[in-house]
């Protein structure tokens, strides 16, 4: 009797061990996906919202190789934005940047290229000579630039990464962490017309002269993954193959970050599987698009009374495919004390969008052209105008 009950025993917890690791597998499998193996770092996350869909590794310092010029592009879009710089504008080549080694479009010094198809350098090949050239225009020397690359990384609140270069060449103390370059990728990606850069696959510099160059993509996925526009990749010894892509399909646009792939081959296949996970297992609703009028404000003292508040970027929820958002609700809190002039895209409030109690995402609103203050005319035609009502 005692054999009979001692065996059922153990049947028993064979049975019991065997079901909690099959429960236990099915857990992790559906709250950690099995994703970049290969990879020392990586991360995936939904540009509108930032919701990070995997991690792995994310804070982790490593050398960022050339996916440092995704802060690089970002600083010259800023510049493009802000007018200090147009696309038509020809920059003369320093000695300086001709002489940048690694990835490069072969500038020469005393050159003379146009902002645009510098940008195409840099945002296609990886142009280390380009990234110089342009830096050295925006801020008058890489070592004023990569200041301000520091100072921006601070305002993103990107607390593990430092720059030390405009391009990911080697460098004591220059790092980052796939988290940190996911944030400055959603950044860049605000100014959309990037991706009108990063989607070229192969291009001409200097077409039908004698120093023609041909521009190929170094990010193959742009080719060959549907969806896929961008973003960067990057390739030294010490960092290995690293890529940051992001990729959009029904109206859902993710990024996808790898750092320390030995191989080519596995860094894409890594990006592949993160991509293939969120197109297959979460979908987005879109709320507002970038620069849509969510409210008006009416400043008595500025030149035009009845000013559009507009959101600075597009707002979207994410949900896992089968599910739904809950409830939904969107609200805007404006700042008290707003004074004149504001200039186009200053932060004037914020967006706040909320299921329940729980805030999913604030979005800051701006306004989408300069403020002026009134002149005396327009002041006094509606002190008039007041009296008449």
């Amino acid at each position: 009797m005692k054999k009979i009950v001692l065996m059922t025993s153990i049947i028993l917890s064979i049975l019991l061990a065997a079901t909690s690791s099959v429960l236990g597998e099915e857990k992790k499998s559906d709250s950690e996906p099995n994703l970049a193996e290969d990879a020392k770092s990586a991360i995936l996350m939904e540009r509108d919202t930032g919701k990070i869909l995997f991690n792995k590794n994310a804070d982790e310092k490593l050398p960022p190789a050339s996916m440092t010029k995704i802060m690089t592009l970002l600083l010259i879009m800023e510049a493009l934005e802000e007018g200090k710089i147009k696309k038509n504008e020809t920059i003369t080549v320093s000695e300086r940047a001709a002489s940048m080694g690694g990835s490069q479009i072969f500038l020469e010094a005393g050159e003379e290229m146009s902002v645009n198809d510098l940008l195409k350098g840099i945002a296609i090949a990886s142009g280390n000579d380009a990234s110089v050239a342009l830096a050295e225009r925006i801020a008058g020397s890489e070592e004023a630039f990569v200041k301000q690359m520091n100072k921006k990384a601070d305002e993103l609140g990107l607390k593990n990464t430092h720059f030390k270069n405009t391009t990911g060449l080697p460098a004591k103390n220059h790092y980052s962490t796939s988290h940190d370059m996911a944030v400055m990728a959603k950044e860049l990606l605000k100014y959309e017309s990037i991706t009108a850069y990063t989607s070229i696959y192969e291009d001409y510099l200097r077409k039908g002269k004698k120093n023609e160059f041909w521009l190929v993509n170094t990010n193959k996925l742009v080719k060959f993954y549907p969806g896929v526009d961008g973003l960067k990749t990057g390739y030294t010894n010490e960092a290995k193959y690293c890529l940051a892509a992001t990729a959009e399909k029904n109206g859902m646009r993710v990024i996808s970050v790898v750092m320390g792939a030995d191989t080519t081959k596995e860094r894409n296949a890594a990006v592949t599987q993160m991509l293939d996970y969120a197109f297959n297992h979460y979908e987005t609703k879109n709320l507002y698009e970038k620069n849509e009028t969510v409210t008006k404000i009416e400043l008595i003292k500025a030149e035009e009374k009845d000013i559009d508040i507009v959101t600075s970027e597009s707002v979207s929820t994410i949900h896992k495919k089968g599910e739904t958002d809950g409830k939904i609700k969107s609200s805007v809190v404006l700042k008290n004390d707003l004074s004149l002039p504001i200039k186009k895209g200053d932060k004037v409030g914020e967006l706040m969008v909320e299921n329940g109690k729980k805030v999913l995402s604030r979005t800051p609103l701006i306004v989408n052209h300069d403020v002026k203050p009134a002149s005396y005319f327009t002041l006094l035609k509606r002190s008039l105008q007041n009296l008449v009502k």
